[in-house]
């Protein structure tokens, strides 16, 4: 076995550890509701221990890729959204063994395992970095800014228990339906992988020929029918279907085409969900936050903006501004990349600002880093797959 098959199997593995561990830390969660202090306990145990193991399988998957591929693995969407996933696990094993809450394991995990998911969907094959990857900074810029990502993470799965438990869902209040629009955009992640493996497993493949924004013709194969077409795009495959539309140079059509196709999967996942439960998803994963205690989740999540936010404004803006001085010779140029950058970073001093000078504590700071990781993920998905940019390469 190869060293890279060494390095999937370890990935698999900690999927699988994670799945595994989520239903451990349900046990507990359960066991805390029935004031089963014992059980909760026990359940708690061994649902922090498998999550280690699956936590050390993901370092052992980073570690040997790492070394196979000769550079730290975070140079493409498959490499970065997995180290973000296990940077996310990472984060909440630190955050458990200070205050013990089993209510975020059963949320963190499942919020890993969808990242994960949704990374398997890029091409993982190693390939040789880029001139402007080459670079130390790569390692420092990009896994500083993940891990503060991770942090931030946890505010917000901290911040989504406190609402569960908080908002009535019975109600169709502002709160209750915007609660119900993230369980929506969870789904959209499930649809972005169903859409992604089918269209694989059919094993479609459509070739194109299009003009990049440098006025350069470039080939593209598109692995899902194409929705959109690439600037100045021509079909070169016969018998595959026709864009319905043309989009500018800046927009990365065939990425763009995967993002519809999950919403429109996706969309029609939640319906089916909503069909079946006859009742906002909200309100059926409700009782997992039961007995959640509030005041400790606040502390949580504001206590993981303070770690989270100085991490992130070292990678993402710091080591960032200092690298794209070496490799572009200007600190700032307002690629769509640097900008959102720049704005989630906003955000999050915002959040501090508001919640240290104006006192909003509880539910608006619970909304605040929910919508903060909205943004995070916004820049994930949106930026890196859309706009064409410097940060291009990272798709």
């Amino acid at each position: 076995m190869s060293l890279i098959d060494i390095s999937s199997s370890l990935l698999f593995f900690a999927f699988i550890a994670y799945l595994v561990a989520t239903l451990f830390f349900g046990g507990a969660v359960k066991g805390a509701q029935q004031d089963a202090s014992v059980s909760n306990k026990k359940w708690g145990k061994i649902a922090i221990t498998i999550t280690i193991i699956g936590f050390i399988a993901n370092l052992g998957y980073f570690v040997t890729r790492w070394i196979y591929a000769g550079h730290a693995p975070v140079s493409n969407m498959f490499e970065f959204t997995t180290a973000f996933g296990m940077f996310v696990v990472g984060a909440f094993i630190l955050i458990y063994f200070i205050y013990k809450v089993p209510a975020l394991g059963l949320f963190a995990l499942p919020i890993a395992i969808l990242i994960i998911a949704y990374a398997s969907m890029f091409p993982r094959e190693v390939s040789p970095l880029i001139p402007a990857l080459k670079s130390y900074w790569l390692y420092i810029h990009v896994i500083t800014a993940a891990i503060g990502e991770s942090i931030l993470a946890i505010s917000a799965v901290a911040g989504l228990i406190y609402l569960l438990k908080k908002v009535d869902t019975t109600k169709r209040t502002k709160s209750s339906i915007w609660l119900e629009v993230v369980m929506y955009a969870a789904v959209l992640v499930i649809g972005f992988v169903i859409v992604s493996s089918t269209f694989n497993l059919m094993g479609y493949k459509a070739d194109f020929t299009y003009v990049d924004k440098n006025g350069a013709q470039q080939e593209i194969t598109y692995n899902n029918p194409a929705l959109f077409g690439m600037h100045k795009y021509e079909l070169k495959s016969p018998g595959k279907m026709e864009p319905l539309a043309e989009v500018p140079a800046v927009v990365n059509a065939k990425k763009l085409t995967t993002v519809v196709w999950s919403i429109i999967f996706g969309t029609i996942l939640y319906g089916l969900i909503r069909l079946i439960l006859r009742k906002p998803i909200s309100r059926m994963v409700q009782p997992l936050a039961k007995r959640a205690n509030a005041q400790l989740l606040d502390e949580i999540g504001y206590r993981s903006v303070l770690i989270g936010f100085p991490v992130f404004t070292l990678g993402a803006l710091i080591f960032a501004m200092i690298w794209a001085q070496e490799a572009w010779s200007r600190f700032w140029g307002w690629d769509p990349k640097e900008v959102w950058a720049l704005i989630t970073w906003l955000f999050y001093a915002a959040f501090l600002h508001l919640r240290l000078s104006k006192g909003w504590q509880g539910e608006k700071s619970a909304w605040l880093a929910v919508i903060g990781f909205v943004i995070i993920m916004f820049n994930l998905v949106a930026v890196n797959l859309i706009i064409a940019g410097l940060h291009s390469y990272a798709g």
